[in-house]
């Protein structure tokens, strides 16, 4: 069964401090007891032939971990050397086949810019041409308008040949006194009875 601690025991446990000193032991600050004043430390006593021997196997450990680090250093040296060789060739490779890429890319894009050129230019005198037409269809037609006109112009009445007109309409028999009705009926004046 789940027991809630007492707002007592909450407030105990909230009040202590981060760190907790170690039992025994004294800071740096504080000064020696005064019984261990004037004692005096010496090392531990250490036999020679221990002392030559551990001496001896530290020499041997470390001329074998040169030795091998000697080695490591060639074999990696060597390869690195052989992976720097490759990179080299491969990087060479790489780059003389970007040339050639770069180089067809630019066939490729100037005989497309050639191909443009020649369809803008066969689409520029294709324009031309449509325009020249247009232009000799326009002259045509003011030139049959012009034409056209002058045709008709020969029927109307100046004042040059204004007396010539009436003379001939009133040499022509043809009677143009009419009305026409809503049934298409032509209906011509009748002359008075009393003449």
């Amino acid at each position: 069964m789940l027991q809630i601690p007492r707002s007592a025991f909450l407030t105990r446990l909230a009040c202590r401090p981060c760190i907790v000193p170690s039992r025994g032991r004294k800071s740096r600050h504080d000064s020696p007891a005064k019984s261990k004043a004037s004692r005096i430390k010496y090392p531990p006593m250490v036999s020679i032939e221990e002392l030559l021997n551990v001496q001896r196997r530290y020499q041997e450990s470390q001329f074998k971990r040169e030795m091998l680090q000697n080695r490591f250093e060639q074999q990696v040296g060597s390869l690195a050397e052989q992976r720097f060789q490759q990179e080299r060739e491969e990087h060479d490779a790489l780059m003389a086949w970007n040339l050639e890429e770069n180089k067809k890319a630019l066939l490729r894009r100037l005989e497309r810019l050639k191909l443009e050129d020649r369809a803008s230019q066969l689409q520029r005198e294709e324009i031309n041409r449509l325009r020249q037409e247009e232009k000799l269809q326009n002259i045509r037609e003011r030139e049959e308008e012009v034409k056209s006109l002058q045709e008709l112009s020969r029927t109307f009445i100046t004042p040059e040949n204004m007396l010539e007109r009436i003379e001939a309409a009133l040499d022509n028999p043809k009677s143009y006194n009419f009305c026409v009705d809503r049934e298409g009926r032509m209906m011509r004046p009748t002359p008075p009875s009393h003449l």
